[in-house]
Formats: structure tokens, C-alpha cells, sequence
């Protein structure tokens, strides 16, 4: 896959950086729609709320915005590289609110996908967006 001048692995990064931006950023916009966003802030565990309606929509709003700018900055060339970093981290940051989500599914609906396998597709991610860093 790789040629001499390094061309495959560049052009399998940028392959994947478009596979990983635009659902990723179609995850941010989901959080700005009223409905998803209501379910996204019962997501997040009371311990980090604080039990406060208004905080929990705000770090939905804040993360939808986080996924975007995350998903965008993957396909700008002076940037993806911080872009993917701030994914990684991202994708640590918000893991106890998918947790949280999987031990509630009476409450979550869809939304509380199984605790292993959302940690597994997180930690794929996680090596994809690496995989992006890799020089």
C-alpha cells in the first residue's frame, strides 16, 4: 500500500480523515436538534452536571460544537493534526456520558449502545484518528 515516497499512507490518511470527518461532524450538528440535544443532557451523569438541566444542554451544545470543529479540522490541512489530538481527548472527555447511557437503556433508548461495544468502537476511533497523526 505504501509506496517509496511515502504516497499510499498519505493518501490512506486522507481516506480515512473523510471517513472519520463527516460523521463526526454530523454527530455535532445532531446535538444542536431540540429533542436530541434534551436526550444528550439527561445522558450526562448528574456528578458532572451538577442535576443542572441548563449545564447539561450547554455541554451538549459545547460538545456538538467540539464534534464539528473536530470533524471540519480534519480536512484542513494546517490543522488536522490538532484537530485529530483534540478528537482523541474528546472521545476520552465524553466516555462517561456514554457509559452513564448504557447503564440507563430504559431511559436512553438507542442512545444507551451496550457499555463493551461502545467502548471498543471508541477505542477504534481512537486508533483511526492516531493512525491520521502518524508521520
Amino acid at each position: 500500500m505504501t509506496t517509496a515516497d511515502g504516497t499510499g499512507f498519505e493518501i490512506a490518511q486522507w481516506v480515512v480523515r473523510i471517513a472519520l470527518a463527516i460523521p463526526i461532524a454530523a454527530m455535532g450538528v445532531n446535538h444542536f436538534r431540540r429533542g436530541s440535544a434534551r436526550v444528550m443532557a439527561k445522558m450526562i451523569p448528574p456528578r458532572i452536571s451538577g442535576g443542572d438541566e441548563g449545564r447539561a444542554l450547554f455541554l451538549v451544545r459545547f460538545t456538538g460544537a467540539c464534534e464539528i470543529a473536530g470533524g471540519v479540522g480534519l480536512l484542513v490541512p494546517y490543522v488536522q493534526y490538532a484537530a485529530a489530538a483534540a478528537l482523541i481527548v474528546f472521545l476520552v472527555a465524553v466516555f462517561p456520558a456514554n457509559a452513564y447511557a448504557s447503564e440507563h437503556p430504559d431511559r436512553f433508548g438507542t442512545l444507551a449502545f451496550p457499555y463493551w461495544p461502545r467502548f471498543v468502537a471508541q477505542l477504534i476511533l481512537i486508533g483511526l484518528l492516531g493512525l491520521t497523526l502518524a508521520t
